[in-house]
């Protein structure tokens, strides 16, 4: 009994080893796998690469402009290639839901919605009233005129979607800065 008890061990012994073997070789494996999926380091996946930006898997800036080709926009509408792939927007198409309405003006994909990470990329403001041209227009304001209401309160000091927040002390792209000190900064 004591002999069988033993050899028991030894076989359940073994298929330990065995197991933690293979254990061991499908992590290193998914482990390598994972870590070359986006092989450059540029944000995009080498399939994305390939596939749809028509980008080097192996080159992070392709075109050599100091930008990489994640922070590229593709498709211009206005929405970088890695921010596209955080809003669920098509890289290579710059109407992802096809409504005529480009991804980066379309309020489903808005940096207004203030989704985390998405960068707000109009940050131009034309008539200098602390409001960027982009949320001039979401508010139905005139971006050439400070004070488009004529009320005596430019359109930045005003609270047009009654948040509490003067609409020009916003922080649409969530990054913990107003968006009219973003205004200058360089985007990467």
């Amino acid at each position: 009994m004591t002999q069988q008890y033993s050899m028991a061990v030894l076989r359940a012994s073994r298929l330990l080893i065995v197991l933690a073997t293979m254990a061991m070789m499908f992590w290193t494996f998914g482990t390598a796998n994972a870590q070359t999926n986006d092989r450059d380091g540029d944000g995009l996946t080498n399939s994305q690469e390939r596939n749809f930006t028509h980008t080097s898997p192996v080159k992070a800036d392709t075109d050599g402009d100091h930008i990489k080709d994640g922070n590229e926009d593709t498709d211009d509408d206005g929405i970088d290639n890695t921010d596209e792939k955080k809003v669920g927007t098509q890289i290579a198409d710059a109407d992802s839901d096809n409504d005529g309405i480009e991804d980066e003006d379309d309020q489903a994909n808005s940096a207004d919605e203030c989704a985390r990470g998405i960068e707000d990329d109009a940050d131009q403001d034309s008539d200098n009233d602390d409001l960027d041209d982009e949320d001039e227009d979401d508010f139905g304001d005139d971006e050439n005129d400070a004070d488009t209401d004529d009320d005596g309160t430019e359109d930045g000091d005003a609270d047009d979607d009654n948040d509490g927040i003067e609409d020009g002390d916003e922080d649409d792209d969530c990054d913990g800065v107003e968006d009219e000190d973003d205004q200058g900064e360089n985007e990467q």
